[in-house]
């Protein structure tokens, strides 16, 4: 019999069958990975000739993906389509879509999902708890709404790690305001960041990954580190756990959907922002759960069931980031020294170019005592700087 018979249709499986990704970034790399255990042929699009996935893939193309042709004859040459960032041409996958195409995720979540606009607009249509917001067409609109502050404008569209956010504290901030559609969201005092992953495959099968707790960049607005599980209260952690399974049911998505949280000063969970792919909050998976959330990936879109996600012991990611000052060729200090660290495993992106703040790579670790592992992290933060040569 077939390797997965019975889940495919009878003349493909998952070694037979064509994979695409549009896109092939770090988030592609894992992917692809994952997808090296199972034989799978993977193929990638990508619009940068020196993407991390170019030699990995069993074919890369170089080409746009927002360029409607481009996105819709790449997806004529697969089985099965699907993505590692949401800024995609959404109308060459629906054209996919209606030809039979099996596209995951869906279009229709993806289309929601890269409007901020549409997508609080979602929360609140589903009774999903979120922070309040006022939907703007321009800064002249925001300016109207003063009574408001303080809140965060988030551009609409195109707004990603970090960019496309200003926080507007006062009157006086309104000039900061983006000149574009966006979403005035009201400031939550929030005592943690949380995130859940959940996976879904096309017969409905649900599940999730422990509860993550992040710790942002105080600037730059992206995930500096995270520990995994959150240090929350059981309650806490079965409130957040039943959002993030709501809300992947209310998209009806097939693959990942990771979703971010606010956990309030007066416990309340609140969804922040959604992302239908894997995601930086589930980097440590590789080698802390059962189950990463990469391979978790192609057994949801392949319709395979779905991965144990138990965690092994504790453990914590630190994002790699280009160290302020430096572009040019990247340099990893340190990186011998935490190899000699116990339960420290390093993954870089093959990157060539380091820029301030860039998403270089990211580091596990792991330990079973909470406070080695807060001392290690520490020890890693301190130890390792993306250089340029």
């Amino acid at each position: 019999m077939p390797i997965f018979a019975g889940r495919f249709n009878t003349r493909m499986t998952a070694t037979t069958s064509s994979i695409g990704i549009l896109g092939g970034g770090q988030l592609g790399l894992m992917l692809l990975q994952a997808a090296i255990d199972w034989n799978l042929r993977i193929h990638i699009i990508d619009p940068d000739a020196e993407a991390p996935c170019r030699h990995l893939a069993t074919s890369f193309r170089q080409g746009s993906l927002t360029d409607y042709d481009t996105v819709y004859q790449f997806g004529q040459s697969v089985d099965v389509l699907t993505i590692e960032i949401e800024k995609v041409n959404v109308d060459a996958l629906e054209a996919l879509e209606r030809e039979g195409k099996k596209v995951y995720p869906q279009p229709a979540v993806i289309r929601t999902i890269q409007d901020k606009g549409l997508q609080k607009q979602f929360f609140r249509n589903h009774n999903l708890p979120t922070a309040d917001f006022i939907l703007t067409d321009n800064r002249e609109d925001v300016a109207r709404y003063t009574e408001f502050l303080p809140a965060f404008h988030k551009l609409g569209r195109d707004g990603y790690d970090g960019r496309g956010v200003q926080r507007i504290a006062s009157a006086d901030d309104v000039g900061k305001a983006f000149d574009a559609p966006g979403v005035l969201e009201k400031a939550v005092d929030f005592a943690k960041e949380l995130a859940v992953i959940v996976g879904r495959n096309e017969q409905g099968e649900l599940m999730t990954f422990p509860t993550v707790e992040m710790v942002f960049h105080p600037e730059h607005n992206l995930v500096e580190y995270l520990f995994a599980p959150a240090e929350i209260n059981e309650a806490i952690d079965r409130q957040a756990q039943d959002i993030a399974r709501r809300t992947a049911e209310a998209f009806g998505i097939v693959g990942l959907l990771a979703v971010e949280m606010f956990l309030t000063k007066d416990g309340e969970v609140l969804v922040n922002e959604v992302a239908p792919r894997p995601h930086n909050s589930g980097h440590h998976t590789i080698r802390a759960n059962v189950t990463s959330q990469y391979e978790q990936h192609w057994r949801a879109i392949l319709n395979l069931p779905l991965g144990d996600t138990t965690a092994y012991q504790p453990a914590a990611m630190v994002n790699l980031l280009g160290a302020p000052g430096h572009t040019g060729p990247a340099r990893y200090e340190g990186f011998e020294q935490i190899l000699s660290m116990p339960g420290v495993f390093p993954f870089l992106y093959g990157k060539a170019v380091t820029k301030p703040f860039r998403k270089m790579g990211h580091v596990t670790v792991m330990d079973t005592d909470l406070e080695r592992l807060r001392q290690k992290v520490a020890e890693v933060k301190q130890r390792v700087r993306v250089v340029s040569n």
